[in-house]
């Protein structure tokens, strides 16, 4: 169940994408919002925080929290949230579709080109088409290994693998590694992404549990006419 800072970040992007809150311009102060929501100052800073790690706005002091230019397909490259948590925080429109869910007794032949050390790897296969807006836009093709993931119910595929494993398995998903590159796609590819050309924009990933188990390999492929990718860094400053 989302919190009531979750829903509240989710209402603040939406209406940012519909310009009642423009670019460059200030959201109203804590106290406004706390009114506006009916809810916490401890509630709505959650919600803002929130926000800001995205990258949405700008927290000044003094001043409040500025809207920054939120592109309309952006999704961060550097974090490990699950397309769901993304889908949500930046207020879109989309579906999930599986187009393959099984286990598999070895790699898939997608897979062993960028990942041979993991050939004769056990595990399950998903893939699973990302509708945005009523769009064809990402392919996420997944391979979880089994060990530690035995069973993946065709649900969690369609909503989060993440959530599932988090929630009902106890599993801790903690970190990633990302390739990002252009590749020559087939026939096959190009026909479910909607593709005319045969190149598409691929991020493949290494995703480790907290105790640095691997546990998932990812190849993400995506339009590179319809997406674009960003990432939003906020300074960590290292203290001699």
């Amino acid at each position: 169940m989302e919190s009531k800072s979750d829903l509240i970040a989710q209402d603040i992007t939406a209406k940012i994408r519909h310009q009642q809150f423009k670019i460059n311009s200030f959201l109203p102060s804590e106290s406004e919002l706390t009114i506006l929501y009916g809810t916490s100052r401890e509630t709505v800073r959650k919600a803002l925080d929130q926000l800001n790690s995205l990258g949405v706005i700008q927290k000044i002091r003094g001043k409040g929290s500025m809207v920054l230019n939120l592109e309309k397909y952006s999704f961060p490259v550097s974090g490990i949230s699950s397309f769901a948590e993304l889908s949500q925080a930046m207020g879109m429109r989309t579906e999930t579709i599986v187009l393959t869910l099984k286990k598999m007794k070895s790699l898939p032949a997608l897979f062993q080109e960028k990942f041979p050390e993991e050939k004769e790897q056990k595990g399950i296969y998903i893939e699973r088409l990302r509708i945005i807006n009523g769009k064809a836009e990402i392919l996420d093709c997944d391979f979880l290994f089994t060990p530690p993931i035995t069973e993946l119910p065709l649900e969690a595929a369609q909503t989060s693998i993440y959530s599932y494993l988090e929630n009902k398995k106890g599993l801790e998903v903690s970190y990633a590694t990302k390739a990002i590159t252009v590749e020559k796609i087939g026939k096959q590819l190009q026909n479910k992404l909607g593709i005319e050309g045969n190149s598409a924009v691929l991020v493949a990933s290494h995703n480790f549990l907290s105790d640095a188990t691997l546990f998932q390999l990812t190849l993400s492929y995506h339009d590179p006419q319809k997406f674009k990718f960003v990432d939003f860094a906020r300074r960590q400053r290292i203290k001699p």
